[in-house]
C-alpha cells in the first residue's frame, strides 16, 4: 500500500549503531542515526500521516531494516540507496549519563573484558573536516534529487546534524518547495569560532536553530560566555527561535519576536539510554510548535519526547509508551517552567 503523503519531512543520517551503555551492556549493530530519532520524536505526538525521513544509505544497508521503519510508522521512501557501499557505523560508549566517547571502541571493549564485533573491525570515527568542508559533498550529503515528488507538500521540515554543505543548500530548496516551518540541529562538525560567518549565514531565515551548550561556546569562543547574549547575537541574523539544549539540565528557550526568555527543566525520567536524545527532542519540539505555534509549548513537547527516549533502547522505543503518558508528563513539566 502506497504510504500517505507526509505532513513533517526529517532530514538526516540513517547509522549502525555500536554503543556501550553506561550500565556496561552493549548494543550491536542496531538501527540508528539522527534521522529516526527525530521522526519518532514527532510520531509521539502526531504519528499520522506518517513523518518522512530523508537519508543516503549503501547497498550493504539492511533493507530489512528500511522495511521496519514502514512497519513502525515512518514513510521511508525518501531513504535514497545508493549503488556502492556506505560505512554508516556509528560507535559510542558511555562512562556515565553525560560522559561519551567516540573515539578507540578496541580500549572500550577491552576494558569491559567484551568480545570485540566483528562487524566493528576497521571502524574509524570520520573527521570533523570532512563534515565541515565548505565544498565537498560526501556521499551521506543530500540534495536537491534526493527529495522524492511524495514528499514535495510537506508544511514543516526539520534537518538533523549533517554535513555543512547539506545544511547551507537545502533551506534554500525547502523554500521553494514553500516550506513553511523550517528547523536546523547543527553539526558539531562545523560549530566553532572559524566558522562563525558560515553559520550565521546558515541560520538567516529559520524558524528555529537548535544547538547544544556545548556546540554554541564552541562557536562563541572568544565572543561571548553569556548564554543568553548568544542567543541573542544569533536570533538578530534573522531566525525566530532559538533553543539552547543541555542535557539533563533542560534547556533555554529564547523567542525573538517577544524577547523572552525561559528556562526548562528535563522532565526527570529513568535514563536508560541517552542516544537521541536531542534528536528526538527537535522531533517533539517541530510537533509542538505545529500544533500550538507557541514556542515554549514547543520545546515543552521536544523536552518530553526525550524524556520518553532515554527511558529504553532503539529509535522506536518512545512510540511504545503508555496512552496518555506523553500528555501527563507534558502537563506536570508545564508547573516547572521558569520565564527569566
Amino acid at each position: 500500500m502506497k504510504p500517505e503523503t507526509p505532513r513533517y519531512m526529517f532530514a538526516g543520517q540513517l547509522a549502525r549503531d555500536f554503543v556501550i551503555l553506561p550500565s556496561g551492556e552493549t548494543l550491536i549493530d542496531v538501527p540508528g542515526g539522527n534521522v529516526l530519532y527525530a521522526a519518532v520524536g514527532l510520531a509521539v505526538w502526531e504519528p499520522d500521516p506518517p513523518p518522512g525521513i530523508l537519508a543516503r544509505v549503501g547497498e550493504d544497508y539492511p533493507q530489512e531494516w528500511i522495511d521496519e521503519y514502514y512497519r513502525r510508522g515512518l514513510n521511508a521512501r525518501g531513504v535514497k540507496v545508493l549503488p556502492q557501499p556506505v560505512d554508516v557505523r556509528s560507535f559510542y560508549a558511555y562512562a556515565d549519563r553525560t560522559t561519551r566517547s567516540y573515539e578507540d571502541p578496541v580500549t572500550h571493549f577491552a576494558r569491559l573484558s567484551i568480545p570485540f564485533p566483528k562487524a566493528l573491525l576497521g571502524y574509524r570515527t570520520p573527521p570533523a573536516s570532512a563534515v565541515a568542508s565548505r565544498t565537498q559533498l560526501l556521499p551521506t550529503s543530500l540534495r536537491q534529487g534526493d527529495i522524492p515528488a511524495e514528499f514535495i507538500n510537506v508544511n514543516a521540515a526539520h534537518l538533523c546534524p549533517l554535513d555543512y554543505l547539506t545544511h547551507s543548500l537545502l533551506p534554500a530548496v525547502l523554500r521553494q518547495m514553500e516550506v513553511a516551518t523550517v528547523t536546523i540541529d547543527p553539526s558539531p562538525g562545523y560549530m566553532h569560532s572559524v566558522y562563525w560567518d558560515d553559520v550565521s549565514a546558515l541560520i538567516t531565515g529559520l524558524t528555529a536553530f537548535l544547538p547544544s551548550e556545548e556546540e554554541l561556546r564552541s562557536l562563541f569562543h572568544g565572543r561571548s560566555s553569556d548564554l543568553w547574549e548568544m542567543a541573542e547575537a544569533l536570533a538578530a541574523f534573522g531566525c525566530e527561535i532559538i533553543v539552547i539544549k543541555r542535557g539533563e539540565r533542560g534547556q533555554l528557550l529564547y523567542d525573538a519576536q517577544s524577547r523572552t526568555r525561559w528556562e526548562i527543566p528535563s522532565y526527570p525520567s529513568r535514563m536508560v539510554n541517552p542516544t537521541g536524545a536531542g534528536d528526538a527532542f527537535c522531533g517533539g519540539f517541530l510537533a509542538g510548535y505545529r500544533r500550538t505555534y507557541d514556542p515554549l509549548q514547543a520545546v515543552l513537547h521536544g523536552n518530553i519526547s526525550a524524556s520518553l527516549t532515554v527511558e529504553g533502547n532503539g529509535p522506536f522505543y518512545a512510540l511504545d509508551a503508555l496512552p496518555g503518558l506523553a500528555e501527563a508528563r507534558l502537563e506536570t513539566l508545564k508547573l516547572s517552567v521558569r520565564k527569566v
